[in-house]
């Protein structure tokens, strides 16, 4: 959150028990489910998702749900550690039908 705030989104945040009923209503496929959702306009960010593509997604508008980071690889946005080198991760986009693409490779 800290992470797309600083970058220009305005955040809202909302903790929930339970965000199993709310993935499964944007349609987040299982295997990418992560440790936050957002919905951003029409799309979906799930788990820890640069800012800098959640931008490109919505300059280039494809037709997707939204775009996703499985898990919570070190170096991605919020899951920094100091002393620890970055982990290579892909951001993928993922439709209706669960499809996924990748997105981005960091």
């Amino acid at each position: 959150m800290v992470h797309l705030r600083a970058n220009g989104f305005d955040v809202r945040v909302e903790n929930v028990a339970d965000l199993g009923p709310i993935k499964r209503r944007l349609r987040v496929p299982d295997a990418l489910q992560s440790c936050h959702t957002a919905v951003i306009g029409d799309y979906v960010a799930e788990g820890h998702v640069p800012a800098d593509l959640i931008q490109r997604l919505l300059r280039e508008r494809p037709a997707v749900l939204g775009l996703a980071v499985a898990g919570m690889p070190v170096g991605a946005p919020g899951m920094e550690a100091p002393g620890r080198a970055a982990e290579r991760y892909e951001v993928l986009t993922f439709d209706r039908t669960g499809r996924t693409t990748v997105f981005a490779r960091r």
